[in-house]
């Protein structure tokens, strides 16, 4: 049976050792992080930098914690993302968002490079073929996969799974382009923008948050570089009226999140991945948006464990017995205490995440949660 270390969000004692970083310290010490990783081996740790007004991503403080936490067991720990905007941008938002060298005492760096093509093909599946994994990611030998739970438009809940598929694997390929990348997994290959003129109001939201400047507006008409463009369904989501949408299939989109959850971890040795989920800031939208929503439940916890299944599983259960936050999108959706709350928000079937991780044998619904003295 699989353990799943867990420390409480509440404070009832004034002590450093009792607040949240603290208890992240002392999971740290528990989980004896010299049985995973080898003195002066490098080791990813893999998080989410955040976007331009987005800022409820897992702080540096707790980053810090967890490269403190490396380094004293031997390790040679960095900080890590893929780009999800233009490269020099997207460091920028990381230094705007408090992750920087200062901050966590490590180096940051982009898993892909500069322009989100740095990348290795790896076999994936039958859903995907093979995609485009980081080439820091495929070449580190270890790796800390430090993950903000939260709602998702596309996968309903998002945690260490859509990390690893999303965030291990490139926005593009340089030769196969957005096929061989994320944008796989959005449309399944295929998809393309549909722009609606009859509901566009022409207020140009969808051409300002394109990462990509694929978007433009010409003669009263919306045109896009259907070639450059990786899917990432930004522009469909900021769309007040609906104008903008991208074809997909929410089944398959699950098991391929898993399934390039499973290429990503495929490049590692049994027990040199360790995960960090923290139920924290739990907003109803991916960390990529330009704007963060208050949180839809109270802040829970955090979990870690070595079995990707067990810790995605355990935190999902703990959302589920949560109670919705008022003066929130929850209490706009009108989401009664019992409902499952990120179901009820975004009505995708995101559960199927963690059964196809299982089929998969990515790990084990059995866990034991372990909770800090």
């Amino acid at each position: 049976m699989s353990k799943v270390y867990f420390a409480a969000a509440r404070v009832k004692k004034w002590k450093y050792a009792e607040s949240l970083p603290g208890k992240l310290e002392r999971l740290l010490k528990n989980i004896d992080l010299s049985g995973y990783f080898e003195s002066k081996e490098w080791v990813a740790v893999k998080t989410h930098f955040g976007s331009e007004g987005a800022h409820r991503i897992v702080r540096p403080v707790f980053l810090k914690k967890v490269t403190e936490s490396l380094k004293m067991a031997g390790a040679n720990p960095f900080i890590t993302d893929t780009v999800r905007i233009k490269g020099l941008d997207y460091l920028e938002v990381a230094n705007q968002n408090g992750i920087n060298q200062l901050s966590v005492g490590v180096p940051v760096i982009l898993g892909d490079g500069l322009y989100g093509n740095d990348n290795i093909m790896v076999t994936s599946g039958e859903i995907l073929g093979e995609i485009a994994v980081a080439s820091v990611i495929h070449d580190v030998p270890a790796m800390v996969v430090c993950s903000h739970v939260k709602g998702h438009i596309n996968a309903g809940y998002a945690g260490a799974i859509k990390n690893l598929a999303m965030g291990g694997v490139s926005s593009a390929h340089r030769h196969c382009g957005w096929k061989c990348g994320r944008g796989a997994m959005h449309t399944i290959g295929e998809g393309k923008l549909i722009w609606d003129e009859q509901k566009c109001t022409f207020c140009y939201n969808c051409e300002e948050i394109c990462p990509l400047d694929c978007i433009e507006f010409k003669d009263g008409a919306m045109t896009y570089d259907n070639e450059r463009c990786w899917r990432c369904g930004r522009c469909t989501r900021v769309c007040p009226e609906g104008g903008l949408t991208i074809p997909g299939d929410d089944e398959l989109f699950m098991k391929a999140l898993s399934e390039a959850a499973a290429a990503v971890l495929s490049t590692f040795k049994p027990r040199k991945v360790l995960y960090i989920n923290f139920l924290t800031e739990i907003q109803p939208e991916c960390d990529c948006m330009p704007a963060a929503d208050v949180p839809v439940i109270q802040d829970l916890g955090i979990l870690i464990s070595d079995d990707l299944v067990a810790i995605e599983l355990a935190s999902i259960e703990m959302l589920l017995e949560a109670k919705p936050l008022p003066a929130s999108l929850a209490e706009d959706e009108n989401v009664l205490n019992g409902d499952d709350i990120l179901a009820k928000l975004h009505h995708k079937p995101y559960r199927l995440q963690i059964d196809e991780a299982v089929r998969l044998g990515l790990g084990s619904r059995d866990y034991e949660l372990v909770e800090l003295d």
